[in-house]
């Protein structure tokens, strides 16, 4: 399996990192493809198969941490490409939210 669990939609609260200057004040880490959930169902492979689909975005994906578990909020192209690679990580940009929350997102 590659993901932790393939979901549909976000449990966790809303967040106010709503746009890429936000996120990019969490530093890139990396996180394991077998400890996400995705938020997403579906993929579409026109997207996964773009060679510009990081154009207009952010160039690492967006992971929310929330009550232990973490969501795949953007970037499950980045994911099933890496997968499709043969990588276990990926760089993410990991969003701590609640009573768990951490310095990273504390910026």
């Amino acid at each position: 399996m590659i993901f932790k669990g393939v979901g549909d939609g976000r449990p966790y609260p809303e967040h106010d990192f709503d746009t890429p200057a936000r996120w990019a004040e969490i530093p890139p880490t990396q996180v394991r493809l077998d400890e996400l959930v995705t938020t997403k169902r579906t993929l579409d492979l026109d997207h996964l198969l773009s060679d510009d689909s990081t154009f207009y975005g952010d160039l690492f994906a967006h992971v929310v941490r929330w009550k232990g578990t973490m969501y795949l909020e953007d970037g499950l192209h980045r994911a099933v490409r890496a997968a499709l690679q043969q990588r276990p990580l990926l760089h993410a940009r990991v969003l701590e939210l609640g009573h768990e929350q951490s310095a990273r997102s504390a910026s």
